[in-house]
Order: C-alpha cells, then structure tokens, then sequence
C-alpha cells in the first residue's frame, strides 16, 4: 500500500538536542516508543529532529510528558515550528551556525596544546631530540609535568565528552562519547598516576617512558576535529533547502487599485494580503501566488519544477512565488500568501521527507542499539585477555582497551541512510520531483511494473485539432474556411473538443464569424447558423447519430474516414453545411490528445531499466491501443473506472510486483493509495498534499524517469554508506584488540584507530553529498 495511507494522524514534531551518534537516536526511540500513548517515532539523527504519532484518543499532554521524558534521558526536546517552514530553517540554521563556531572556538586551542604534546611524547622517533632540560632521560619529572600542564588545557577544552558520556554510561544507556570519556579517561588516569608517583620520586625515568597523555590529548582533538567537519558537511547537505527558501523575495511592490496612476509601495512581504494588488517587475520574483490582471510575459520556474523552458503568461494565468519574471511587467492579485504559497507547500513537503526514516535504516538502529554496550564488553574482555594470558607489559593491555574503545563509534552508521534521503530528496526538489518519506524514495528504486494514466501523463491532456479532411465542401469553402465556420460556433460551447477548435483557429490567424440560432445536443454536438462574407450557412458539428438525428446523410467516404480516425486514436468529428442544396458533409475533423514528444523515449528507456509499462485509462480501447503504439506500451488496460485501476494495480502487486502508479491525483487517487508507491502529476507547479508518495512537478515522463533513477542513485548511496561504516568496525575492531600484535605484527596506536573514526563519518557524510550533483543520463 502507498505510504501516505498508512499516516493518518499528524505526527508531533520536536528538535532534538545533544544526540551524537546512532545509539543516541536509537535510545530515544526505544524509550519515547514506549510511552502510553505513543504509535510510533522516528527519529532522525542528520536533522536532528523527531516524529511522534499519538495513539488514537491520546491526551493533550503528550508533547510535554516527550520532552520530559527525553530531557530524562540527557537530551533536549523542543517543539519544532511546523506553522512556519522559512523560521525553522532560519533558526535550525543558525544553531548548526553557532554549533559550528563553537566547535571551532575549541578546535583551535585544543590543537595548539595538542600539537606540541606530540612533538614532545613522539618528536624523537621523527629525529626531532629535545633539550636536556626537557628530555625523559635527564630530567624525567620536567618532562613529565610538561605532558600534564598540555594535556589539562585539552581536557578541559574537551570537558563536554566526559559530562555527556559518564551522564550517558550512568543513565545505562552509553553512547558514542561514554567510549571516547572512558578510553581517553583511562589514558589519562594511568599517565596522571604515573606522573604523580615519578615526581614523588618512585622510579620517574619509568615512569616518565609509560605516560599516554598523547592518546588522551590527541584522540580529543582528532574526534573533535571529525566532528568539526562533519558539522560543516551536515549544514550542506541543507544547501537544497536553503535553495528553496531564497526564491521568495524579502519585499514586495503593492499597487493602489483605486489610483492606477500612484507609484507602487514596497512593503514587507509578511504584510501582503490576499487581494492585494501587486506589480511584478521584469527579472523579479514573484513574491505569492496571484492571478495576472494586465500585462504579457513568460515565467521561469526552473528552481521550482525543474523546467528549463519558460512559461508564457498573460491575463487570467496563475502565478507561483518563487518563479522569476521575464521582459514584460505583470499586474497581478495576490491569491496565496506565507505558508499558503504551492512554494511553502513544496518547502513542507521537503523537510517532512528530510527529517523521515527509510526502512532500510532499522538494520542501522538495531546494530546501532546494542554497539555501543558490546564495544565495551569487547574492550574489556580484549585487554584482559592481554592482561592474564600474555606476557606483554601492562601498557598493552591499556593500550588495547583505548584503542578498542575510540575504534568503534556508531556515528557513521548512524548518518549512512539519513544523510543520503536529506541530501537525495532535496535534490529531487530541484529537478522537479517532491518525494515525501524515506520509505517512498527506498520503494521507487524498487518498481518493476509502472501503471500510467494515459491522458496527462503519456499525452498533453488537451485535444488539439490533427487536421481537416474535406469531402462535400461548397463552393469557396475551404480548408480554413470549414475551420472559421466550426471555430466561430465551438465558441459558444465550453467542451474540451470546442477549445481545441478554437485553439486550432487562433494559430492559423483565422477570425470567428457572427453566429445565431444555436442550439446544444449535450454529448452529440452543436449546430446554429454562421455568416460569412454577406452569406449566411447552417453549420453542424458532431457525432454521426447527431448528423442524422438532424437530417443530414453521411456518406461511406466519411464513415471511412472515420473509421481511419478512430483506429489511429484520434476522435473524428462530422461537420455539415447547409446551402441552398440542403445540407451536406462537408468535411471530418480530426482531434486527439496528442502524446507527448518524450513519451515514447522515456518508456523505452523504463523498459532497458526492467520495469514493466502499463497502461491503465478510462478511454474506449481502440483510442487506447493506438495511444499505446505511439508510445512503445505492450500492455493495456482500457474503459476502467477509478475503482477498477486500483483492483488492476492490487492484481499486479498479488502477482509479486512492487508497484507503482503514475496519475493526476484526482480520479486516479484510487489507484495511487494502491501502488506502493504512488505519483501524482502536478500542473506546473500544483502541489496536493494528499496525492500520492511522490509529486511531479513536471508535466510528463521524463519527471518519473528522474524519480526512479534518483530512487536508485540514493539507495546505491546508502548501502556504499552502510558497507563502509559496518566495514570499518568489522576490519578495525579485531585489529585494534591486538590480532595483529598476537602474530608479531604492530598495535594499533589509539590516535590512529580516533583518526580513522572521526574520518568514518566524515566520509559517510561526503559520499552523500554527491548526491547534491545527480543528474539523469540520457
């Protein structure tokens, strides 16, 4: 079933402070998903965000019951601004800002302490000897002391390590920093010990050679430096969004209706009012949504839809904030404004999905929820294993224990799958396509059968008139002239055939004539009488039963002809003129709802994918077949009802297929809740909430195409992203317990195993950000 059917109560949302890695994040689902009146959660390590869905009938006072429970457990929970999409981007901004700088503001003292402290603990085995006065051999306790008084600085610089991990390790609940506060704890508890009995004057030249406050010092810096960078790279990986955000200008020009001739007032765009009348500037932005009420240009909407190419408008056109203006100045009247906008909509929408899980992610969150306790178990057993059966010093064991400890942190784990859905699903915002969960975009690289809408979505969704095919025309009635005669009395009928007519009529220039007498056959056709050039003619146009209902015979060569028609998928429309002979056929038009020119690619290039193309529509089945031979569809299904698209759709996935399902979003909602997964096909840049797991902004298939091979480029991220961060603890682990050591080999230094798992996470968060530049091959 699509995943929009299965959400049907709107979920709490919180920002959640103070989680550090995958074991944080699973925590609190585990214990907030407990709760009494609690469904379900998610929560999203990346954005650093909740979801809570209420159980049915639950209490008002659940939000605050969550984030007494998480403050329980050492995080923060604060409501998140769900009224106000651009506020919580610019506050959830500005806190990544200031995490940033305050990381830094550490960073670099801690590196000034630490660098030094390296030199001094390791400058010699780089050829680099100290002075006499500083050197283990002549004078231990200095240099002893010098290690303690570079070491302190770091410590207390990298203090919130040990308050958050020993909070975390109390509470029973160890996270990432209880292994790096117990690992570089123990360092630098072993060290201090040693020094305070070497200046004591027990045994300082060995004690002096057995102090790891370069593990300690370090080790702190390196992991504060990983997540430095990784702090920097998570704020990326918003730069879609922030995108989005920056299309709506910060003022807008509102004009006086009663006074045409006063200039425009720039006002704030937070006091423009439905109604209000604005003026559009070329090259600007339009500011909300409106209706145009004088003036001709084309509208850019390429940040919003993915469109390239830009879109004429004119009196009566919608506008959408966000679009950029062409040469000619627009009047037009505010219709949306703040968060009723199609783009606050589509900002929504793309924060929802940011901060969603897909299922992919449970492997994740399970491992991740027992790693950490396991780690530690790992460590202890590893360095006394060491301790009691080797014959090593008792620095290996120590050594051991560090080095296991810092090795193993489930960030990267934690970050593979929510990284790569931030950064996939606002890219997919850029190109057009508005995936709404994790679950959706994990399930679309997954289809193997696409049902498709046929009027819409494989075609334009407009008549348009093919040709003209004359029979028995009068005397001086040509080809145009049959189309001035049809064009003038279609302009009294509000059917889709009439405006294609008259479409057809306005592109040849031709100019509609006086009507009278006209009279409407609801579902046959319509007749009246037209005059042209001093002449008057009685003109029908309609079906056959309407041209005989009439009197008027129809000859073989039209039935002929309209058989032609109807084979080729086109609807073939009688029109008769009536002189002074009485009236005759004149001639048969032609109109279809013409595919769409990327049609038949797009469909060949879904089936060299492995996804099988049906057809499902409510059309008669010649129009269907036709339909589907233009465009390289093998299976159809024709005269269906709504009802009868979702059982077809239901049939596919009973025969084992993941299913998904390509329509407008209104009579095809049936079929979409259906598929598993389901998508809609926006006009423009229409936005429905309810339609579907996946939007198009773009009318057409190339927009599905984008949509299945994003799907499968973000979850070919993920599982790189999981392969690396379970690799990485499965090669680094046993190495950092001693197995190379056991055979002769070298000890993995604890600096070295913090390095490697700070710059896990880093490269997890990296491989991510390519998503940032996907784009679909031809």
């Amino acid at each position: 079933m699509s995943t929009t059917s299965e959400k049907t109560a709107c979920p709490l949302r919180f920002d959640i402070g103070g989680m550090h890695c995958a074991a944080c994040s699973s925590r609190i689902e585990r214990v907030v998903g407990r709760m009494d009146g609690v469904d379900k959660i998610s929560v999203n390590l990346a954005a650093a965000s909740a979801e809570v869905w209420p159980a049915e009938g639950d209490g008002e006072d659940l939000q605050k019951k969550i984030m007494e429970r998480v403050a329980a457990l050492g995080f923060s929970a604060s409501p998140a601004a769900d009224d106000d999409a651009a506020r919580q981007f610019a506050e959830g901004k500005a806190r990544a800002a200031a995490d940033i700088s305050a990381r830094l503001r550490r960073l670099l003292p801690m590196a000034c302490f630490a660098v030094p402290l390296l030199v001094l603990s390791m400058g010699h085995m780089l050829g680099m000897p100290l002075p006499a006065w500083l050197a283990p051999h002549q004078s231990p306790r200095a240099f002893m002391l010098a290690q303690l008084l570079l070491t302190l600085p770091v410590v207390w610089l990298g203090r919130h390590f040990y308050a958050d991990g020993i909070r975390a390790l109390l509470r029973g609940a160890p996270a990432m920093d209880s292994l790096v506060a117990v690992g570089t704890g123990a360092a630098f508890l072993f060290s201090l010990g040693n020094t305070l009995l070497g200046l004591a004057g027990v045994d300082p030249m060995t004690r002096a050679m057995n102090l790891y406050y370069e593990s300690c010092a370090v080790l702190l810096t390196m992991i504060e430096f990983g997540q430095f960078l990784e702090a920097v790279a998570k704020r990326r990986a918003g730069d879609a969004m922030g995108a989005l955000m920056r299309l709506t200008p910060e003022t807008a020009l509102r004009l006086d209706p009663e006074d045409e001739a006063a200039s425009p007032a720039e006002i704030p765009l937070a006091q423009v009012r439905v109604g209000d009348h604005l003026l559009l500037r070329p090259g600007g932005r339009v500011p909300v949504d409106g209706v145009v009420l004088k003036g001709k240009s084309a509208v850019d909407l390429s940040l919003l839809t993915g469109e390239s190419i830009p879109v004429p408008v004119g009196p009566g056109e919608k506008l959408a904030a966000g679009s950029i203006n062409g040469e000619g100045p627009l009047t037009f009247v505010a219709e949306a404004v703040g968060g009723n906008t199609r783009l606050a909509r589509i900002i929504r929408l793309v924060r929802e999905a940011q901060g969603s899980k897909a299922p992919i992610a449970r492997l994740a969150d399970r491992v991740s929820f027992y790693f950490v306790p396991a780690v530690m178990g790992i460590a202890l057993v590893a360095a006394l294993a060491w301790l009691l059966l080797g014959s090593e010093p008792i620095t290996t064991p120590l050594t051991i224990f560090v080095a296991v400890l810092v090795m193993a942190c489930p960030c990267a784990m934690g970050l593979a799958t929510p990284m790569s859905i931030m950064v996939g699903t606002g890219r997919g915002a850029q190109l057009g396509v508005l995936i709404k969960n994790g679950a959706a975009l994990e399930q679309a690289g997954r289809i193997d059968v696409l049902a498709v809408d046929k009027t819409g979505t494989l075609t334009t969704g407009k008549p348009v008139l093919m040709g003209v095919s004359l029979l028995n025309s009068p005397e001086g009635l040509d080809e145009n002239a049959l189309l001035a005669l049809a064009a003038s009395l279609e302009a009294r009928s509000e059917h889709p055939l009439a405006l294609a007519l008259l479409a057809a009529a306005r592109e040849r220039g031709l100019a509609l004539l006086p009507v009278e007498d006209v009279t409407v056959s609801p579902g046959m056709g319509i007749s009246g009488t037209v005059l042209r050039e001093g002449v008057s003619y009685g003109v029908a146009v309609g079906n056959r039963a309407f041209m005989t209902e009439g009197g008027t015979a129809v000859p073989d060569a039209a039935l002929d002809k309209m058989t032609a028609l109807a084979e080729a998928g086109q609807t073939p429309l009688l029109l008769s003129v009536a002189g002074a002979g009485g009236a005759v056929v004149a001639g048969v038009l032609a109109l279809a709802d013409a595919l769409r020119p990327e049609s038949a690619s797009v469909v060949a290039r879904l089936r060299a994918l492995g996804v099988r193309v049906v057809m499902l529509t409510g059309d008669n089945e010649r129009t269907a077949n036709a339909v589907a031979r233009q465009a390289g569809v093998d299976e159809v299904a024709a005269g269906l009802l709504p009802a009868d698209k979702a059982a077809y759709v239901r049939r596919l996935q009973t025969e084992g297929h993941v299913v998904g399902m390509v329509g407008d979003g209104i009579n095809d909602a049936p079929a979409l809740a259906a598929a598993d997964v389901g998508m809609a096909v926006g006009t423009g840049v229409d936005v429905s909430a309810e339609a579907g797991d996946i939007v198009l902004m773009r009318d057409g298939m190339e927009a599905v195409l984008t949509a299945l091979a994003l799907s499968r480029a973000t979850m070919r991220n993920i599982r790189q992203n999981l392969f690396w961060a379970f690799g990485y603890n499965v090669l680094g682990l046993p190495v950092a317990a001693g197995l190379l050591h056991a055979f002769g080999g070298p000890m993995l230094s604890p600096m070295l195993a913090g390095t490697a798992m700070a710059l896990s996470s880093v490269s997890v968060v990296t491989n991510a950000l390519r998503l940032r530049f996907f784009k679909i091959t031809a």
